[in-house]
C-alpha cells in the first residue's frame, strides 16, 4: 500500500515525510507535478522541501529525486553536521537552459543519486533573493569571466564559493561532482583556502571608492561618449551578440538628448530602438519584447518576456516618442503596455513576473509561422501580405519557421509599390489583429505568476509616466490601480515590504530594490495625481530603505537587510552597475532627487549628497557602468529636464505644453498659503514671475490678471498670483524652442524662498 503514495527523495527527519504529503495533497486540481517521474496511480514518485515554498521555479524542482532544500539555515546546518559540501543552483521559472539542466541531469535519477549522497543540494528562484544571485553570480564571474542561468556553484560549509560555472551537460556534471566529492575528501584544506581567497575578492569588490571626488558634466561626458563608442551604427543597440535592449544605456542618452539637445545621443537612442521595434525581438503581433536577441540584427530572440524590460523599454519608447515625433514609437509603446495590460496582469491589477521561452516542448514555437499556416489562416492574398510585411518564407529561421520581423519598412514598401505608407499600415494592424486572435488557440509558454514588488514598480512607473505624457488615460488608471494594490498587499507594517507574492500570499522579506523601486512609482503616482498621500507613501518606504539598507561606514546600499536571512551570505552584496536593470542604488539615486524636489526636506539631499559620494571613485574610472545612476545624478544636480518640474520645495509645480501652431502654455500650480509675484510686481526687491527660452528668443507672453494683497511680513500691497495660474506665449516659427523656462520666486506670509528657474521640455508636444 506504500506505493500508492509518493515518496520522498530521500529519507527526511521524522515528521517531515508527513508535511510534504500534506503539502502535495492540499495543492489545487490545476496543480500538475513537473516531472518524468510518476507512480502508477499517476501520483509523482519523488517530493522533496520546495513543495514547501511559494515560488513557481522551486516548485518546478519539487518533484526532482534530487533532495533540494531552500535557501536558509536548515541546509547549512546539515552541511556541517553531515561535513557534506554545497551544490547551490540558482535560477528561475522561465529560464529556458534551467528547463534543460533540469530534464538532463536534476530528473536523472543516476545524477540525483550522487547528489544526494555527496552534498547538500540547495535550489534559489533568483528572482526571490537577488542579493544571493549576485553575490554568487559575482563569484562565478570571478571564476570563469562570464555567468549566467542555471548557475551552478560548489561552496564550503560556510557559504563560500570553490568552483562556479553555469548550464553543465550531463556526463560533464556528472565528472564534475564526482571530482568534486574526491577533492573534498583528500584536498579539503586546498578547497576552503580557495573558498577564503574568492570570499576576499568579493569583500573588495564591495569597495568601489578611493576618495570623493567632485561629480560633474564631464563625468556625463565620458559616459556619453562610451556608450557612442559601443554604438552599432549599422544594426543600432550597444556591442555584439547575444543583444540585449540596454535600457538603461537608452534612458541615459535620451536624457542627455532631452537636456541639453545632444543629437548624437539622442541618434544613437532613436535607431537602436527602431531597430529592435522591427526586429524578431519585437513580438510583431502581440507587443512587448523578448529578453535579447542571440544574433546581431535583432532577429532571433531568446523568447522569454521579462517584466522588467517591458516596464523599461515602455519608458524608453515613450520618450524617444516625445524627442522625435516618430509615432511608430509611440505604437511601439502603446502594444508594448497593452500587451501588459491584457496578458500579463492578475485580476487585482498588479503584474505577473515573465512568460518562458518554451512552449509545447519547443522554443519560439508559440511566436512563429510557416507561409502554409498564414495560407489557411488569412488567403492567398492577405497570406502573401503577411509573407512580405514580416519576412515569411519557405525556409524560415528556426527550424523551419519563420520569426514575424519587419523585413523592410512600411517606407520601403510602399516606394517598391504602389500602396501608400497609411494603407499598409492600417493593412499591418489588421492582419496582426487576426494573428494574435489565432495564436491564442495555440499551447502558450508558462507563464511565472508570481508578483515582485521591485518589478510592479517598474512597471507602474513606466504605465503613469505613459498615460502623462501620451495623454492615454487607461495606463493612468492602470498605474493608480496598481499602485493602491501594491500598498495594500506588499506592506506587512509601516514602513516594511513583501518581496513577493504568489496566489495571493506575500513571501520574502524585500530587498532595498522593491523599497527603491517602489518608491520612484509612488512619486510617479503622485506626479499624475497630486495627491499628497503618495509622496507621503514614499518618504515612508525612502526612510525606511535608508534605516534598514545604508552602509554607515562605507556609504551606499546593502541589498539586504541585515536581519533577515541574507545574513547567511558570506558578504552582504550591494548592487554596484547598471546592467538590464538599474540597479538599487541607482533607482535611490532618483528617488532622493525627486523627494528632495518635492519636498524640499534635506535629508533627501544629505544622502544623495552621500551616495554621490561613495560612487565618485567608480564614475571617475568608468562612467559607463552607472548610467541610469548618472541620469539621477544629473536631475539632482541640475534639475530634472521634463514637461513638468517642481520649485520651491515642491509648493511650485509647472507644466508645459505646446500645440501644433508653436502656441506655448504653461501652467503653474501653486500650493495654499504661497503665491509668487506676478510679472510686474510693485516692489524692484522682488522678482517678477517670467516666461522665456535660453536664448531670451521668444514672442509676446500672455501673463494673467494678479491679485493685490497686503501679507502680514509686508506692510505696502503686492501684486502677486496664488492658485493655478496659466502663462501664454508664442514661439517664433524660424527659432522654435527646444526648452521653456519659468523664473518665479515663491512666498508664505512668513517667509520668501530664494529666486529659482524652471525648465521646461517642449520636445514633441
Amino acid at each position: 500500500m506504500a506505493e500508492e503514495k509518493p515518496i520522498i527523495a530521500l529519507d527526511a527527519e521524522a515528521g517531515l515525510s508527513d508535511e510534504l504529503l500534506q503539502a502535495y495533497q492540499t495543492k489545487s486540481s490545476s496543480y500538475e507535478p513537473r516531472t518524468e517521474h510518476f507512480l502508477a496511480d499517476g501520483k509523482p514518485t519523488y517530493i522533496n522541501r520546495l513543495i514547501l515554498e511559494e515560488s513557481p521555479y522551486l516548485l518546478q524542482h519539487a518533484h526532482n529525486p534530487v533532495n533540494w532544500y531552500p535557501w536558509g539555515k536548515e541546509a547549512f546546518a546539515t552541511a556541517k553536521k553531515e561535513n557534506k559540501p554545497i551544490f547551490l543552483s540558482i535560477g528561475y521559472a522561465t529560464c529556458h537552459w534551467c528547463h534543460v539542466m533540469e530534464r538532463e541531469s536534476f530528473e536523472n535519477t543516476a545524477i540525483a543519486a550522487i547528489m544526494n549522497e555527496h552534498f547538500i543540494a540547495i535550489k534559489v528562484d533568483r528572482e526571490q533573493l537577488p542579493d544571493v544571485d549576485a553575490l554568487y553570480m559575482d563569484a562565478v564571474m570571478m571564476i570563469n569571466g562570464n555567468g549566467g542561468w542555471p548557475m551552478s556553484s560548489f561552496l564550503d560549509t560556510e557559504g563560500r564559493t570553490f568552483f562556479g560555472g553555469t548550464y553543465f551537460a550531463p556526463g560533464q556534471f556528472t565528472v564534475l561532482l564526482q571530482r568534486v566529492d574526491t577533492l573534498w575528501d583528500e584536498n579539503h584544506d586546498d578547497l576552503l583556502a580557495q573558498a577564503s581567497q574568492i570570499e576576499e575578492a568579493l569583500k573588495n569588490a564591495n569597495i568601489i571608492s578611493e576618495s570623493a571626488e567632485a561629480i560633474g558634466k564631464e563625468h556625463i561626458q565620458s559616459a556619453t561618449n562610451a556608450a557612442l563608442q559601443r554604438f552599432d551604427d549599422l544594426q543600432g543597440g550597444f556591442g555584439g551578440a547575444p543583444k540585449f535592449p540596454q535600457e538603461s544605456i537608452l534612458h541615459f542618452l535620451l536624457g542627455e538628448a532631452g537636456r541639453a539637445n545632444h543629437e548624437d545621443a539622442l541618434h544613437a537612442a532613436d535607431f537602436s530602438l527602431q531597430r529592435m521595434a522591427a526586429g524578431g525581438i519585437h513580438d510583431q503581433v502581440g507587443g512587448g519584447f523578448h529578453r535579447y536577441a542571440v544574433d546581431n540584427d535583432w532577429l532571433v530572440p531568446h523568447f522569454e518576456k521579462m517584466l522588467y524590460n517591458q516596464g523599461h523599454l515602455a519608458r524608453n519608447y515613450t520618450d524617444a516618442y516625445l524627442l522625435t515625433d516618430n509615432t511608430d514609437h509611440r505604437r511601439t509603446a502603446q502594444r508594448l503596455l497593452d500587451y501588459v495590460l491584457q496578458e500579463m496582469r492578475s485580476e487585482e491589477g498588479l503584474f505577473y513576473s515573465a512568460t518562458d521561452a518554451d512552449s509545447d516542448g519547443a522554443e519560439g514555437l508559440f511566436f512563429t509561422w510557416t507561409p502554409d499556416e498564414l495560407l489557411e489562416l488569412l488567403g492567398e492574398k492577405d497570406a502573401s501580405l503577411a509573407a512580405e510585411l514580416w519576412g515569411v518564407t519557405e525556409d524560415g529561421h528556426l527550424e523551419g519557421r519563420s520569426i514575424l520581423h519587419e523585413s523592410e519598412s512600411l517606407d520601403e514598401l510602399a516606394r517598391s509599390s504602389t500602396r501608400k505608407v497609411s494603407t499598409l499600415a492600417s493593412e499591418r494592424d489588421r492582419l496582426a489583429e487576426i494573428l494574435h486572435s489565432d495564436r491564442k488557440s495555440r499551447i502558450p509558454p508558462l507563464r511565472d505568476e508570481k508578483i515582485i514588488t521591485a518589478w510592479n514598480g517598474m512597471m507602474i512607473t513606466a504605465l503613469a509616466e505613459a498615460g502623462r505624457k501620451l495623454d492615454e488615460p487607461r495606463y493612468h488608471d492602470a498605474a493608480v490601480k496598481a499602485a493602491a494594490q501594491l500598498w495594500k498587499t506588499s506592506r506587512k507594517a509601516p514602513g516594511e515590504l513583501w518581496r513577493t507574492q504568489f496566489e495571493g500570499k506575500p513571501s520574502i522579506d524585500a530587498r532595498q530594490q522593491d523599497y527603491a523601486y517602489f518608491a520612484e512609482a509612488l512619486i510617479a503616482i503622485y506626479d499624475i495625481t497630486g495627491d499628497r498621500q503618495w509622496i507621503e507613501r514614499s518618504e515612508e518606504l525612502t526612510l525606511a530603505m535608508i534605516e534598514y539598507f545604508w552602509d554607515t561606514d562605507a556609504g551606499g546600499f546593502f541589498m539586504a537587510h541585515e536581519a533577515v536571512d541574507a545574513t547567511r551570505l558570506v558578504v552582504r552584496p550591494k548592487d554596484l552597475y547598471d546592467s538590464s536593470m538599474p540597479t538599487g542604488n541607482s533607482v535611490a539615486m532618483h528617488v532622493l532627487a525627486q523627494l528632495q524636489t518635492r519636498t524640499g526636506k534635506t535629508i533627501y539631499a544629505e544622502y544623495a549628497d552621500k551616495l554621490i559620494a561613495f560612487f565618485a571613485g567608480s564614475l571617475t574610472r568608468q562612467a559607463g557602468g552607472h548610467y541610469y545612476l548618472l541620469t539621477g545624478i544629473s536631475d539632482y544636480l541640475g534639475g530634472e529636464i521634463d514637461s513638468q518640474a517642481y520649485g520651491a520645495r515642491g509648493v511650485v509645480k509647472a507644466t508645459a505644453t505646446k500645440d501644433d501652431a508653436g502656441r506655448i502654455t504653461v501652467k503653474i500650480d501653486i500650493a495654499p498659503g504661497w503665491h509668487i509675484n506676478s510679472a510686474k510686481p510693485y516692489q524692484d526687491y522682488l522678482i517678477p514671475t517670467e516666461l522665456k527660452t535660453e536664448t531670451g528668443n521668444l514672442g509676446k507672453v500672455n501673463y494673467p490678471e494678479p491679485i493685490e494683497r497686503q501679507l502680514g511680513f509686508e506692510r505696502s500691497v503686492l501684486s502677486l498670483y496664488e492658485g493655478s495660474i496659466v502663462l501664454n506665449a508664442e514661439a517664433p516659427a524660424e527659432n522654435k524652442p527646444h526648452q521653456i523656462q519659468t523664473r518665479l520666486q515663491a512666498c508664505s506670509d512668513e517667509v520668501c524662498l530664494p529666486p529659482e528657474t524652471l525648465t521646461l521640455n517642449l520636445s514633441g508636444q
